[in-house]
Order: structure tokens, then C-alpha cells, then sequence
């Protein structure tokens, strides 16, 4: 009887999401204000790595950023928040979507600032190699409907990657 090894047992998103909060000081802004693109970039980067790190359970490394939406800028002085969760799993490799929200400290507004996919690899410690990650529980409809979105966007990369050579 073949049994899955317990680290490959489906896991839910809830059990890998990472939400992180860092307040956006003077230099982390460009002459107008708004929060670097670069800089937000680095900080929803550090939170995929954790929910993949987390999910797989192994160090991971990320394959690709795509579908990065600012939608309105993060303003010196708010609270950048930033939300990130399994979305897609492979054999060897994850999608994690990153939402980053804005908030007034002092008056508790908070608003959708910026969204976007990561792909990330789990990588064996010892060899340094892809290695298996565990199949994403689905438990509700938005898991559902995210990971088959999440389908799609893999084939859309690959499709990419292929048309580069």
C-alpha cells in the first residue's frame, strides 16, 4: 500500500497566509510621496516567501512576479499591509497572490492598494534541487475559483517563457 508522505498531504491556504505591516517612512518614498514601487515590491516578495516557505515546508526561491497592479500609491506616513496566500500548487512550484492595503494609522481608513502573483519553487535543503511541494486544500469556492484562475496563469507564463525561447 503506498501511503503519501505526511509532508505531502494537501494543506489549506489558511495554514501558510502571512500577513505582514510596516509603516512607510520618508525613505522608502519617491519626491512625491508614494511609497517606491521597488520598495513594495521587496516587502509583498518577503511575504510570498514566507507563505511558500510555510506551505512547503522546504526554502524556497521565486520563479516569477506577474499581474503586479498598483492600483493607488501607499503615501508616507500609512501603514502598508500587506496579505499573502496559496493560490495554485504544482509538483515542484506554488502560486501565492500578494494584496497590499493601505491604512491612516490614525483614522483606521484602509483601502486596496496594489495586487499581484508570485510563482515560487521549493528547493531540497541538502541538494538544492526542485522538490515536491504539498497539493493546495481546497475548502471553499474561492479557493476553487482562485486555483483554477491560478491554471490558467501557469499556462499563460509557460506560453511566455516558450514564445522567449
Amino acid at each position: 500500500m503506498h501511503r503519501t508522505p505526511p509532508s505531502l498531504q494537501p494543506k489549506p491556504a489558511s495554514l501558510s497566509a502571512c500577513e505582514m505591516t510596516e509603516i512607510v517612512m520618508p525613505n522608502d518614498a519617491n519626491p512625491l510621496g508614494h511609497m517606491l514601487g521597488g520598495r513594495l515590491l521587496h516587502l509583498m516578495d518577503i511575504a510570498a516567501s514566507i507563505t511558500a516557505m510555510r506551505h512547503a515546508g522546504n526554502p524556497c526561491v521565486t520563479a516569477s512576479f506577474d499581474s503586479v497592479d498598483f492600483h493607488t500609491p501607499v503615501h508616507i506616513g500609512e501603514v502598508c499591509i500587506l496579505k499573502a496566500r496559496v493560490t495554485w500548487t504544482g509538483r515542484t512550484s506554488m502560486e501565492i497572490g500578494i494584496d497590499v492595503y493601505a491604512e491612516s494609522p490614525t483614522r483606521g481608513e484602509r483601502r486596496h492598494t496594489t495586487s499581484a502573483f508570485a510563482t515560487f519553487v521549493a528547493l531540497d535543503p541538502e541538494t538544492g534541487r526542485p522538490t515536491r511541494v504539498p497539493p493546495l486544500a481546497i475548502e471553499t469556492d474561492e479557493d476553487r475559483r482562485l486555483f483554477e484562475q491560478g491554471e490558467e496563469r501557469r499556462r499563460l507564463r509557460l506560453a511566455r517563457r516558450h514564445a522567449r525561447g
